[in-house]
């Protein structure tokens, strides 16, 4: 497995990115190095230690296809529906600054590019979440979030790279029955396109407005 110049943990958590105009749709990634990341991912902490988690990884290019059809609808669902939104004036209207230009051209990009990405990932967690009680969702996505985060984690330090997506999960049970995910038995938790980089000089971003959210002892 090809793995880049050793990051320290800081360089790691702090330059760990979501990619997607830097995914190289040229170079092949081999089955055996996603599994490697996925067993580091499977180190995560989950609930109760049950690893309800499921993981459908996809290189077939047809199948990789009709996934991006599939993602691209997702996409035109959500868009028409905040169109109608904004005039309707329930939603903020479009944000046009600089970083929000490049963030939509970036997913321009992988919207238009998703089917040549090498692998894709799609993973899942027992049950379906559409309508149990707060503590059911948290403690749910508590375990099979950790592992995701750790799958990209896994990818960085290896000089891969991949972006947290559920646009698709507008059209859920489309990709369920695409990929044989037993719909009624599973919640797909986002798609991640799975690339080498290209280059691994990812920086850390600002996130200085955060600071404003720590509070102690009270909201």
């Amino acid at each position: 497995m090809a793995v880049q110049e050793a990051l320290t943990p800081q360089e790691l958590l702090t330059t760990t990115r979501s990619v997607r105009r830097r995914l190289d749709l040229q170079r092949a990634v081999s089955r055996a190095d996603v599994e490697a990341c996925l067993r580091l991912a499977f180190q995560a902490p989950n609930g109760s230690n049950r690893q309800l988690w499921g993981w459908v990884l996809v290189d077939d290019p047809g199948t990789r296809a009709a996934m991006a059809d599939i993602y691209r609808a997702g996409m035109d669902h959500h868009v028409a529906m905040m169109d109608a939104a904004r005039a309707a004036g329930d939603a903020p209207p479009v944000d046009t600054s600089p970083a929000q230009q490049r963030m939509s051209a970036s997913v321009a990009h992988l919207r238009e590019h998703l089917h040549e990405v090498p692998v894709l990932v799609v993973p899942t967690v027992e049950g379906r979440l559409d309508h149990v009680s707060i503590f059911d969702q948290a403690s749910r996505w508590g375990s099979v979030l950790p592992g995701v985060w750790s799958f990209m984690l896994a990818l960085r330090a290896r000089g891969m790279g991949s972006a947290w997506t559920t646009i698709h999960l507008h059209r859920e049970r489309d990709m369920a029955d695409l990929l044989g995910i037993p719909y009624d038995q599973i919640t797909q938790a986002g798609l991640f396109p799975v690339a080498y980089t290209i280059g691994t000089d990812f920086k850390a971003a600002d996130r200085s407005s955060s600071e404003a959210s720590i509070r102690w002892n009270h909201w």
